[in-house]
This record gives structure tokens, sequence and C-alpha cells, in this order.
């Protein structure tokens, strides 16, 4: 098999899955947005046909609604999103097990070991598009190349509901003709680093001297010219192997900046509960939390503290997870947000300590159980946080132990 990396791309996913719900939305000019009566409102997702009409991800709702007057308006559902996100996954997985999340909407495979069963890496691409369309009734945007660069350039390439193949042939012919914008890596800046330079596409970052990227954009400019190349090498990790056995691990690179501490606290929770119920299906307890940061400039920190007891429930690592954010006293525009537990020990190695109240935590532990027992009977959007729920109230509450 040639061609035997995928990047599965699932086409407007928030939007998407909205319309399951309210299929009365699908035909009309529809965006996911935040607070609409908020100033700082902001589309987070659009369908095909506000985007045809201008609309924009990130951009504010005013601005929206003058390029698109009928453009409808729905709120986010995040549980939603990481339920149909798990639901993709179980389906990539009956092809291969070296599936690789890199968002909640985005995964490569590596399927060079699937060819006897299932057929070449195009063959493969076309099923799993088939399936997650007639299953899920969402579409997907598929890549297929001989590596991860170059295999999401091609879910990149056609959309909606496409497979895009790239070989070795198209390197030349197709990719080294796109705009450098196009690579994994280059942003805004990068770009405008690249335009001053001359480098307007792919094709030129791949024709210049390894230590003259290196010169211009440091580490960057020469992993650039790896990529360019097609030379990439970086693995597909393992489904069992992505989450280090001494930590677990969550993060998610935000549709827009979060500039305000309710939007922070929100999803620094909803980070929280994804790390808590994978260390208990590992049966596994957290003694450390560890936050990473990242700016919309690109600045990032990271910052640990011990808990007073090991843990394995979502409060106890939103709690630490929110003090240590607070600790920064910043005005941040925060693009990413990660949550990370570590100084990990199996969940029967009781850790007793003069100021914690045990049986408070045991009473939370079983209620999370239980939680992730319905859940996995009718989905994660069938019992939800009131602090997701309610905002800025309930989040003060559950702040407080109220």
């Amino acid at each position: 098999m040639e061609n035997g990396i995928l990047h599965v791309d699932m086409n407007n996913f928030y939007a998407s899955v909205e319309t399951l719900y309210a299929p009365e939305y699908r035909d009309v000019p529809m965006a996911v947005a935040g607070d609409k009566e908020s100033r700082h409102g902001i589309i987070l997702a659009k369908n095909m046909l506000a985007k045809a009409k201008g609309v924009q991800t990130a951009e504010p709702i005013w601005q929206a609604m003058r390029k698109c007057p009928d453009l409808r308006l729905l709120p986010p559902h995040h549980e939603r999103y990481a339920h149909f996100s798990e639901l993709a996954k179980k389906i990539y997985q009956d092809y291969t097990d070296r599936v690789e999340a890199f968002s909640l909407d985005e995964c490569w495979l590596d399927v060079y070991g699937s060819g006897l069963l299932f057929g070449d890496g195009r063959t493969i691409a076309e099923t799993i598009r088939r399936r997650v369309k007639e299953e899920l009734g969402l579409t997907v945007s598929i890549g297929v190349s001989f590596n991860k660069i170059f295999a999401k350039l091609g879910s990149d390439y056609k959309k909606p509901d496409a497979v895009t193949e790239f070989g070795r042939r198209e390197m030349e012919e197709i990719i080294w003709k796109m705009p450098c914008s196009d690579l994994l890596l280059v942003g805004p800046s990068t770009n405008k680093t690249l335009r001053r330079y001359g480098l307007h596409t792919i094709g030129d970052i791949a024709h210049m001297e390894p230590g003259v990227m290196r010169s211009l954009l440091g580490r960057m400019g020469e992993t650039l010219w790896v990529y360019a190349n097609g030379l990439d090498d970086s693995p597909v990790q393992n489904v069992d192997a992505q989450e280090d056995p001494k930590t677990i691990g969550n993060s998610t690179t935000l549709p827009r900046d979060l500039t305000t501490d309710r939007e922070v606290r929100e999803t620094l929770y909803g980070l929280a509960e994804t790390v808590a119920a994978r260390l208990r299906r590992h049966k596994m307890r957290a003694q450390e939390v560890q936050i990473t940061i990242r700016s919309s400039d690109f600045q990032e920190i990271q910052r640990q503290k011990r808990l007073p007891c090991a843990a394995r429930d979502s409060d106890a690592l939103y709690r630490a997870a929110w003090e240590l954010y607070k600790k920064e006293s910043k005005s941040w525009a925060v693009r990413l947000l990660g949550i990370r537990a570590g100084r990990l020990v199996r969940e029967d190695e009781e850790q007793i300590s003069l100021f914690e109240d045990g049986e408070g935590r045991k009473r939370r532990e079983r209620l999370e159980d239980a939680v992730d027992r319905v859940r996995e009977r009718y989905g994660g959007e069938s019992l939800r946080r009131a602090f997701l729920v309610k905002g800025e109230e309930a989040g003060e509450a559950s702040k407080h132990g109220k």
C-alpha cells in the first residue's frame, strides 16, 4: 500500500451535530454561537449556507448578522460534540488501532497494516466516509497520503463529504502550488514572515535550503522545510498508547480566544471531567495537577501543584486547575487550555490526609462512577453538570462547594 495515512476531518462539526437535534435548521444559514446578548458573543461554528454568505468562525455575532441578516443562532452543547467524537473514533478503530486525535473533530489513522482485510488507503477512507454518514448522520472529508502532513492537506482540499489522495506525484503537481498558509504550523504571523522573504507557496519552502529556513524562523523553519518536502515521518500513535502511563491529560485548542473567567472555568471543568473519567477507566488516582495555557500570541506556560490527597474526581482536578490559572493574574486571550494528571497511583492505594474530607471524597467518587455508567449507556449528553448549564452562578456555587 503506497498511501496508508488518513486524516479524517468532520465537516462543520458543531453545526452538523446541532442539526441532528434540530433538523429544521439544516437548510437555512445557521451558526453555533456564544451568548447573543453579550457584546463579546462570537461565532463558534457555521454551516455551509452561512459560510456562503461570508460568515466566519470567531467573528462577532453582530458582524455575522450584518453579513447574513437571516442567520439562525444556536447555543453550543459541548457534551454532544464529545459524544459524537467518541462514536466516530469507534468507527475508525474498526479498521486500525492506530488512531491519533488531533482535535475533537480530527484524527489521523495509520491503515498500512489493514490492507489485506479492508483494501488500500483510499478504499478504507471511502468506507469510513460512508459509515459515518449512514450511522452518525454526519459527513467527513478524508485525506489519504504517505505521511500525516500531506494527509491533512488532503482532508482540507475538498469539502464537504470527500476523499482526496495525495501521493508523491501530487506533491509537485498540486501540493507545491498551494499557498504557504495551507501548511500545518503556518499561522498568520509565520505566513507574513514567509511572504516578506518572497516565499508564497509550499513549493517555495521546499526549494529553500534547510539552513536558510532555520535562519529565518529558527527550528520551526527547518520543520516547515521537512513538511514541504514530504519528509515528515512522525508515526500515528496507537490508540492505547496515547496516554502516558505516568500521566493522563487532555487539552483543547479553542475555536476562538477565551477572554472571560466564566469561559475559562467552563472549559477547565470540561477538561477536568474527561481527565477524571480516564483516570477512573484506568483505575488510577492523581497526586498532582498540571495546567497548560497558550495565549493568542503563542506564549505558553505550564504550572503544577500537589493535591492534598490522591484524587480521581473532576471537582478536585478542576479546583486545582482553576487555582493555578488564577495565580497567574494575567489578562489572557487564551488559545489553548490543557489539564494533566500526574504522579499517578493505583486507585486502591489509599492516601490518608488530615486535611481532606475522606468520606466526602468517596461520595464524590461514587457519584462520578454512577455518572460514568449512565453516560456510557445513554450518551455523554444524558447528564450535564449544573456548572456547565447555568454558567456563572452555578460555577460560583461549585467553586465554594455549595
